[in-house]
């Protein structure tokens, strides 16, 4: 097994399932990812307006709005009352959110993500330490902060530091210290915590989180029998504690990874070998049933038990 053996992690399931099918979903994130950024950008790069703004509030096609509800959230709370088109696309992002998945945004839109990934990715390859680990709670705290110096302040706080929004100026203007905090962010999760900035300081994942606590799409270790203990899928995931109370709670635990931390990036879907996870709803909570294995004289295939 990878985690006993040091065969690199998702090696056994390029193996077992082929390079694509081990990284189908990680192929797919980045996509989506690509896909919503050069929205974007073909505006001001091509002047092909098909969305306006950036992904703290946009028009696509001069009709649909969409808005940040994390933005419309600070907004409130500075005093401000947004305009009637900013409100309805708000509205339509915050029910999205929560019936898809909360951190479905953190994983599949977010454009920094690649860049935490990467240093992730770099921290296995070279065996770095863990480093520093904030509690997970700090950024709740960090959220709050961002709405009290919004209402002390009357301004949208945390715009004006914004990664996200940072980087789509940064694409069109080429400002260089944007590309400096791009690279800080990346150096943070490489030397100093691993999987921090998305697991422990980000606000915004922290609100994309609460108001996905409900949502309808999960991944279920629906095939924990079968798990063979290679430990890949929590080298990959960077919420590894939401894992254990799926996979290794009592035989009468859900297999549902409920807990809003989870970003659904697919990625323990992609690295385990013999299939334990899946996506699928909150109301699935079926676990395969393990099987016996049949004798060699027996003609007939395995059974459950």
């Amino acid at each position: 097994m990878s985690a006993h053996t040091h065969i690199p992690v998702g090696q056994e399931a390029i193996e077992a399932k082929g390079w694509v099918s081990a990284h189908k979903f990680l192929l797919l994130r980045r996509t989506s990812q690509l896909f919503f950024l050069a929205l974007f950008l073909l505006g001001p790069w091509f002047g092909l307006w098909i969305v306006q703004g950036t992904l703290a509030g946009s028009l696509t096609l001069g009709i649909l709005p969409l808005t940040d509800p994390f933005v419309l959230l600070q907004s409130f709370v500075a005093g401000h009352w947004p305009e009637l088109t900013a409100l309805i696309g708000g509205i339509i992002v915050l029910v999205a959110y929560a019936l898809i998945g909360g951190r479905v945004y953190c994983s599949w839109v977010c454009p920094i993500n690649p860049v935490t990934d990467a240093a992730n990715w770099l921290h296995r390859k070279l065996d770095l330490p863990k480093g520093w680990q904030p509690k997970r709670t700090t950024r709740l705290w960090i959220l709050a902060t961002v709405l009290i110096v919004s209402g002390l302040t009357g301004v949208i706080a945390w715009e004006l530091v914004n990664p996200i929004t940072m980087l789509h100026r940064g694409l069109i203007f080429g400002a260089g210290f944007v590309w400096a905090l791009i690279a800080a962010i990346f150096i943070f999760d490489l030397v100093v915590a691993r999987h921090g900035w998305c697991g422990h300081i980000c606000p915004v994942g922290a609100f994309y989180g609460l108001i996905g606590s409900k949502s309808l799409l999960r991944v279920s270790a629906a095939n924990r029998t079968a798990c063979n203990d290679c430990m890949d899928c929590y080298a990959v995931c960077p919420e590894n504690q939401v894992i254990s109370p799926a996979l290794k709670g009592k035989p009468d635990a859900t297999p549902l990874i409920l807990t809003p931390d989870c970003s659904n990036c697919g990625r323990c879907i992609d690295v385990c070998a013999v299939d334990v996870f899946k996506f699928t709803h909150r109301f699935d909570d079926q676990v395969v049933a393990p099987f016996d294995p049949v004798p060699a004289s027996d003609p007939g295939t395995a059974r459950p038990i």
